[in-house]
């Protein structure tokens, strides 16, 4: 099984040399995901080989240009490569009638469905569920109507003890209900407790994603425990007043979060493209939260070894 994130832009709404505005690809257990799309977002996957035409699902943060303006072109050269699979789009009730005049308008043809669902933005709500993974988003605050995002594993089965095989002359029938732990009864009539025959399962994992948004102690609830927590930081403390005005977060405002939800790891990304190094916003997180990073356009980051 494989949980991993690329970010494919780390900078916030002014492009650099170095830093892309917000996009990532999510890759849990095979389900591929694209979480905000900012322009050049398809450059940006082409760069770091990541097939694109296997995204089955977007998930749209919110209406500022540097989280959805990539959407027309990916969607373009995703039909020029004669992409079929349907494509299912999460975002505010608006994004629709945004993105489908603009193909109308030019008289675009897809060779495949784009679905679009509109999000509730101010409650935690389940968007996307299957037997391995479910997706929520949550309400954060911010100028206009912003969500967040929670990807995490459901519970795994138990691990069948393979020293109790043998012993016990386990069947391939028995290991089903001892992995979903339920009893068994042996051929020889014996009931067994599936705790005997059991390994514990292995921890699920979840990535939490807040996209632009001021300090919030209520986002803590909504990422408790994460595995890894994504959390914008586009200002240093020394900008606070800045951060506070445009509805953005500082290091310490990111920090602060994180270490309300328990989480394991914090990442930051968003930053202004008046800071010219990562430097600082490292130190001014390691001092509040030492398992922390700044990303960067092309890192990976593999949950399964957090």
């Amino acid at each position: 099984m494989n949980f991993y994130v690329t970010i494919l832009g780390s900078g916030a709404a002014l492009p650099t040399k170095n830093r892309m505005p917000t996009a990532q690809y999510v890759n849990c257990n095979n389900r591929h995901f694209l979480i905000d799309c900012a322009e050049g977002t398809q450059l940006q996957l082409r760069k770091y080989k990541i097939n694109f035409q296997k995204i089955s699902h977007i998930f749209i943060s919110h209406l500022h240009g540097d989280h959805y303006f990539g959407l027309i072109g990916l969607i373009s050269t995703m039909n020029l490569l004669g992409r079929e699979k349907e494509l299912t789009i999460y975002g505010p009730k608006e994004l629709e009638n945004l993105i489908r005049p603009m193909f109308e308008f030019g008289g675009a043809r897809l060779g495949f469905n784009v679905s679009f669902v509109q999000l509730k933005m101010d409650t935690k709500t389940i968007i996307y569920e299957d037997d391995i993974v479910e997706v929520h988003n949550f309400p954060l605050v911010h100028k206009i109507p912003t969500c967040g995002f929670l990807i995490k594993e459901k519970p795994k089965p138990l691990k069948i003890n393979p020293k109790k095989i043998k012993e016990y002359n386990l069947k391939i029938e028995h290991f089903n209900a001892l992995q979903n732990a339920q009893d068994i009864v042996l051929e020889s009539g014996e009931r067994c407790k599936y705790q005997e025959l059991t390994l514990p399962a292995k921890d699920a994992l979840s990535y939490a994603y807040c996209s632009d948004t001021k300090k919030s102690l209520s986002i803590s609830k909504y990422v408790k425990s994460a595995t890894v927590l994504y959390h914008e930081a586009t200002f240093l403390i020394k900008d606070q007043k800045r951060a506070n005005a445009t509805a953005h977060s500082s290091t310490k405002d990111a920090a602060e979060i994180a270490s309300e939800a328990r989480v394991q790891k914090l990442l930051v990304g968003h930053i202004s493209s008046r800071y010219k190094t990562n430097d600082q916003h490292l130190r001014e997180l390691k001092e509040l939260f030492l398992n922390s990073d700044v990303v960067e356009d092309g890192m990976c980051i593999d949950l399964t070894k957090v």
